[in-house]
């Protein structure tokens, strides 16, 4: 995710961190790489030159050049700015009627469908009873799509073969709902190849003679300023209350994402990172700037490994931490447990940048399986006390595994920094995060 910007991010946080104070020339300096960074990442011109602005306006004050550290600095207000630029405060789903009905409208092939489903899924999760309705009255695989996403995720889905419009069958739903007691109602609408105006008058119908709590716009981050284009086409028909971004794993540039919460106004509620049902996210401005820095995002990191690990085992490594007798043993365990809930590249790609490359080596299945081998080919008072592992036991783990010593020291070292890691993990979630902000995190 974002793979271009961070990169490109990372070199020029490289050069601010290396210098004690910063003339002004060298701001106007770093302020014109950042600009283009931000246009070679697919960010619309308008947005990168307000952006700037607004940076340049703080990072040539006072608040810069007097700095103790004046490259933390910068890098603080170019995060601030991003995440105002991304809407600022996380917006919730406004489920406030009983029942709610969600309207979810888009192009087709921008995920609408499956988003659909997983907002269902995510839904359900939370306590509440969902329904699924599909208002396509005229592609009946687009209606049988979502009845077996339904299914797949045991929640409730409404069918009405004989109803003729869109709008038969949002009323005969809400009838339904309330028979059932359902408390969301999803509504997936018929996705448009383009801007159709006969489609739109139809959504137009939709939405002003039935009562939506939100009315959100499926666009896919990866369209880039085709999206914005989408959007604004849209807004003139529907007014959306909000976008659901789907594919934001998959944009490598990342610039779409803040040209289309820029140039819309409207605030993003929910992203799809991945084609599982489970695989969408609440929208935090804060935690995707992060991310687009590349200065990780270990609060959603946190969120999901909680998720992963039961309360009991949980407990049990962090008295281990305490004491600290965590073993390799238990390194595996939660390699696993990870792995359980997303890609190891999405969580990798959660950490801020230094500690990526400390984790490379159990980046992938393949590296995953040598790892495994590796610690199998120790024995028991070798996992559970690393350090009595010398040069001739690292000889027979190495030959016992068919690996090299150097595979097996790479090992080693990655275990300390897992350590490391899940000790800051569970000493106040992450403290050194809320006491210094998000920068200058070290482990």
């Amino acid at each position: 995710m974002f793979e271009s910007l961070v990169d490109k991010f990372s070199g020029i946080f490289k050069k601010l961190r290396s210098k004690g104070k910063l003339s002004p020339q060298e701001v106007e300096s770093i302020l014109k790489e950042l600009r283009m960074v931000l246009l070679e990442s697919d960010v619309h011109y308008k947005v990168a030159k307000d952006l700037i602005n607004r940076v340049k306006e703080r990072a040539v004050g006072r608040e810069v050049l007097e700095s103790v550290t004046p490259g933390e600095m910068v890098i603080k207000i170019l995060w601030d700015e991003i995440r105002k630029c991304l809407g600022g405060e996380t917006q919730n789903l406004n489920i406030s009627a009983l029942p709610s009905f969600l309207l979810l409208v888009g192009l087709q092939g921008s995920g609408k469908t499956t988003t659909c489903a997983k907002l269902a899924l995510r839904l359900k999760r939370q306590g509440h009873f969902p329904l699924l309705v599909s208002t396509d009255t005229r592609r009946p695989a687009a209606k049988e799509q979502l009845k077996t996403l339904a299914q797949n995720a045991q929640i409730d889905f409404f069918d009405e073969p004989d109803a003729t419009s869109p709008l038969e069958v949002v009323k005969k739903a809400r009838v339904f709902a309330r028979q059932k007691s359902n408390d969301v109602v999803i509504v997936d609408t018929a996705g448009r190849l383009h801007v159709e105006e006969m489609l739109l008058a139809e959504l137009r119908e939709l939405v002003e003679q039935e009562s939506f709590q939100e009315t959100l716009l499926v666009l896919d981050a990866t369209t880039g300023q085709e999206a914005v284009k989408v959007a604004k086409s849209f807004e003139e028909w529907v007014k959306p209350t909000g976008i659901i971004l789907t594919k934001v794993d998959t944009d490598a540039r990342g610039g779409a994402v803040l040209s289309i919460v820029s140039q819309t106004g409207w605030p993003v509620k929910l992203v799809g990172t991945g084609e599982k049902l489970e695989q969408i996210e609440t929208f935090h401005p804060d935690r995707m700037a992060s991310r687009i820095l590349g200065l990780g995002d270990t609060l959603t990191l946190i969120e999901k490994i909680e998720k992963a690990i039961e309360k009991e085992s949980e407990e049990k490594l962090v008295q281990k931490l305490k004491k600290e007798e965590i073993t390799l043993n238990d390194f595996l365990d939660e390699i696993k447990r990870l792995r359980s809930v997303s890609s190891f590249e999405e969580i990798v790609g959660m950490l801020p940048g230094n500690l990526r490359s400390n984790l490379s080596m159990v980046d992938g299945e393949k590296n995953l399986k040598k790892v495994e081998a590796i610690i199998c080919s120790m024995t028991p008072q070798e996992r559970q006390n690393p350090s009595i592992i010398n040069a001739s036991r690292k000889k027979r783990i190495a030959r016992g595994s068919g690996t090299s010593i150097q595979e097996v020291n790479k090992l080693l070292k990655q275990f300390e920094e897992f350590k490391k890691l899940w000790k800051q993990m569970h000493k106040g979630k992450f403290s050194p995060l809320r006491k210094r902000g998000i920068f200058g995190w070290k482990i």
